[in-house]
């Protein structure tokens, strides 16, 4: 997991793996209430640094984010219900959508969040997407050889104990992975290749953001991620290369994951988180998110630049598809208990 917030990180009780990245202050915290908290997951903590520097110079609100996996930070949320601390939270689906159900997301209008298509938007305006992402994986180029291209080659047995993938149902990178695989090879056909996939897995992660290294380093070889969170880490510091494992007829498909945010209900700091959302769904805000390989969610902000066509490039010629996230929510449980099932865990 990046951490590059100017910040002291702390150890936060009741979660492994958690980081508090501070301009001041701890979480849910501050003593003259200039402060607004955000659980968010990880993936955005460079450009998190420069937009939360902004929004301080503009507002005087000092922004502290806590930073772990998509179903971490969720349940975090979940657990402190009775005594909030957070005043944002940002993850990705469905675990977005698993908070509103539950009642830990307030009704919020940002202004600019009308112009982000209704399909990445909660109806009843208690989420949307700030920054558009897509699941992908990544591969060590100098020691994967030839490199993976298929799904079947990741059954390979000269990648066993070489691949990682983050775990479905603590990450949301991870939970997409069987949503994929779903898509591909069918329900069944998922649990069957995840349980074949075993024999090449490192095993459990709960954060996507830790893979990334590890595939650079040589440690494993073959990684699930988001293409957001690896262009910008290819672009730092290389060492992996990005791809979509296509199916037997050699059809390449994904789809998007977007960061959503959503306001916590009861929020201590609720006044200043609506001031954040107004400030992350602005034009101008919007159309810095290709700094970072990201795209801008609202539909009227258009990206121009090398990243934004490298982000293009990396998508060529694979299909996009999109999951029904209610749906998907609606049969999470009883797909993640099939899982655990079909892996032995």
């Amino acid at each position: 997991m990046k951490n590059t917030l100017r910040a002291i990180t702390v150890a936060l009780t009741g979660l492994l793996g958690l980081s508090l990245a501070a301009c001041g202050g701890t979480a849910g915290g501050g003593q003259d209430g200039r402060t607004v908290t955000v659980y968010t997951v990880d993936g955005l903590e460079d450009w998190y640094a420069k937009r939360f520097e902004e929004f301080k110079a503009q507002t005087g609100i000092t922004v502290q984010a806590v930073t772990a996996g998509s179903g971490e930070v969720a349940s975090r949320v979940e657990k402190e219900k009775s005594n909030t601390k957070a005043d944002l939270l940002v993850t990705l689906p469905p675990f977005i959508q698993r908070a509103a159900s539950q009642g830990l997301l307030a009704p919020s209008a940002p202004s600019g969040v009308d112009k982000v298509p209704a399909g990445a938007r909660d109806p009843q305006g208690r989420y949307a997407a700030v920054i558009t992402n897509y699941l992908d994986f990544v591969y060590n180029p100098k020691q994967a050889t030839p490199p993976p291209k298929t799904w079947d080659d990741l059954l390979d047995p000269r990648f066993k104990g070489k691949i990682q993938y983050s775990t479905p149902g603590e990450a949301g990178d991870g939970t997409a992975v069987l949503l994929q695989l779903q898509h591909v090879l069918g329900d069944q056909g998922a649990l069957d290749y995840l349980k074949r996939l075993e024999a090449n897995n490192a095993g459990p992660s709960s954060s996507t953001g830790k893979l990334q290294p590890k595939v650079a380093k040589g440690e494993i070889l073959v990684a699930n991620g988001d293409l957001q969170m690896n262009l910008a880490e290819i672009d730092k510091s290389g060492g992996f290369d990005v791809f979509f494992p296509a199916d037997a007829t050699g059809k390449r498909s994904t789809f998007a994951l977007p960061y959503y945010a959503g306001l916590v209900a009861n929020a201590p700091h609720a006044d200043n988180a609506k001031k954040l959302l107004d400030f992350l769904f602005s034009p101008e805000v919007q159309g810095k998110a290709v700094e970072t390989y990201g795209m801008p969610a609202r539909g009227d902000v258009t990206p121009s630049g090398p990243r934004a066509e490298k982000f293009a490039a990396a998508l060529k010629g694979v299909d996009i598809w999109q999951p029904d996230w209610d749906a998907v929510l609606g049969r999470l449980d009883a797909d993640l208990a099939a899982y655990k099932k079909a892996v032995g865990r």
